[in-house]
């Protein structure tokens, strides 16, 4: 699966919060985070569509949008990826990094820490690509 790229995850984290939004929502609040201007906010969304992250219904002359991607394997992903990438960590990540999360709740830290420990399990299983033919 393709992961979303850092404005789309920040759009992400907020239909995740309150869904459906129009562009215009969207963008009026994530105008300072991202420093947008509305038609990269709509360019955004309308790629975010075409990669099955956000879903779009009309709505009278307004577009509402609404994230399609699962919160918690979205963000299990970005984290084991940080992980590995940035920190060379192969195994499980301590899920009580994220306790103190906004965006996480309570609820969702013991469905986190499962996909985790799958993503961890996975990376190990995979073959090593010793990069000849």
């Amino acid at each position: 699966m393709q992961q979303p790229t850092a404005p789309e995850l920040e759009i992400l984290k907020l239909l995740w919060q309150k869904q459906p939004l129009t562009a215009r929502e969207l963008h009026d609040e994530l105008e300072t985070v991202l420093g947008w201007g509305y038609s990269s906010t709509r360019k955004t969304l309308e790629r975010m569509g075409e990669k099955g992250f956000v879903a779009v219904q009309a709505q009278g002359n307004k577009n509402s949008y609404r994230a399609t991607l699962d919160k918690m394997p979205t963000l299990a992903g970005f984290a084991q990826d940080f992980a590995k990438r940035i920190f060379e960590i192969d195994g499980p990540l301590p899920v009580a990094m994220f306790a103190d999360s906004k965006l996480v709740s309570a609820a969702e830290i013991a469905d986190l820490e499962q996909l985790l420990q799958q993503l961890a399990a996975a990376q190990l299983t995979k073959p090593v690509d010793s990069g000849e033919p």
